[in-house]
């Protein structure tokens, strides 16, 4: 690379939301310092984003249809003609439109354009009203970025046969910190049970994600209804709060799952959740490449998924684990029964998860993604 401390080189970052960049983007904004890189990152939020010089407020609302979102145009737009980025970085759905719209100008002088898509909006079955609104827009504004980056196969596909866009990359994800994660162990599993207040003869499935229709917790909460009588000591941990936690709480209350179905709300403790939990699981309908599946993995937990994008990718049905149709609760029932009573599968899923992440792993992306970098520096 031609960069050197010092040449003063901009780039920048953009996401609706600065979480986006604290869960998954400090490698590579760390790494990008360390180059010599003064590094910008548009976002909505107050906190303090390690690893950039400068960072530049902005409201991103999710809806295409909200005011907010011209007005976020402009301010962007400014920022993106009164610097001059050797490349831009966008992210997220809206943020990302707004980006390749803004950065129109900039592009005319050389400024790069670099977008990772982490699912797309409209998926292969999915509702029609999806096509209709955001395959047009990805359509058009793939004529206005440089780099496409896709997470999973069918987005690749899609890209490569139906965008304009010349650079598309496939890359696995965002990576998982594999030395953060710990392989789960029964002395760990049996001492954060009796910490945590479960049994040791507890069989326990742990699902973390937003509460919302995408990721479709109702399903698991009717799974484990039909399971209950034969699986008595079972027990569903939901981690995640969202804007469907009254209606699951209903949903539990009607079924008489309070003992089987908690819902812990937001939690810090995702590690330690899996390795005390005997199964990893996901109902979501769509996914980009899903960071919690592949933490399962990492735990060295078996796993069930549904059949959905994202999930298919990492999950070979029989081989690291189940995979059930999205809608088919009784699918579902059948596969946890499954490896209730198989723990040879159980292991067996184990043992191949753990071979299998390391595809996945931060080391494995961040050095597919400074190959990307270094070209956009040069």
């Amino acid at each position: 690379m031609s960069m050197k401390p010092g040449q003063n080189t901009k780039v920048l970052f953009v996401a609706s939301v600065e979480s986006h960049f604290i869960s998954f983007h400090l490698p590579y904004l760390k790494w990008l310092k360390e180059q010599g890189a003064e590094v910008h990152v548009a976002c909505s939020g107050d906190m303090q984003i390690p690893f950039t010089d400068k960072k530049h407020t902005l409201t991103f609302e999710r809806s295409p249809y909200k005011l907010n979102n011209i007005k976020a145009y402009k301010e962007l737009k400014k920022i993106i003609d009164s610097e001059d980025f050797k490349f831009i970085h966008c992210h997220t759905p809206m943020a990302s439109v707004i980006t390749r719209l803004s950065a129109k100008k900039a592009r005319k002088r050389g400024t790069k354009v670099i977008y990772t898509a982490h699912g797309f909006h409209f998926t292969k079955g999915g509702p029609w009203q999806n096509w209709a609104l955001y395959y047009p827009i990805e359509k058009i504004l793939s004529r206005y970025m440089d780099c496409l980056i896709t997470i999973n196969e069918e987005d690749y596909s899609f890209a490569k046969k139906s965008l304009y866009t010349k650079d598309i990359r496939f890359v696995n994800g965002v990576g998982v910190d594999t030395d953060k994660m710990q392989k789960q162990t029964e002395e760990k599993k049996l001492q954060l049970r009796k910490s945590c207040g479960y049994k040791a003869e507890d069989f326990i499935l742990f699902f973390a994600g937003e509460l919302s229709y995408r990721k479709h917790q109702d399903l698991l909460i009717k799974a484990v209804a039909l399971v209950k009588e034969e699986i008595p000591d079972i027990k569903l941990l939901l981690a995640g709060d969202g804007a469907l936690m009254n209606k699951y709480k209903q949903m539990v209350e009607e079924n008489k799952l309070e003992k089987q179905v908690l819902l812990l709300g937001y939690s810090s403790e995702v590690v330690n959740l899996l390795l005390l939990s005997d199964i990893s699981v996901s109902s979501s309908r769509r996914e980009g490449l899903p960071v919690n599946v592949m933490e399962g993995m990492a735990a060295g937990l078996p796993l069930i998924v549904t059949d959905s994008r994202g999930n298919r990718d990492i999950i070979i049905n029989n081989e690291n684990g189940y995979v059930v149709d999205i809608e088919d609760e009784k699918q579902f029932a059948q596969a946890i029964i499954k490896l209730y009573k198989n723990p040879d599968i159980r292991k067996k899923f184990a043992e191949n998860n753990l071979r299998d992440i390391n595809k996945y792993s931060l080391h494995v992306i961040l050095q597919e993604m400074i190959k990307i970098y270094e070209e956009y520096l040069v």
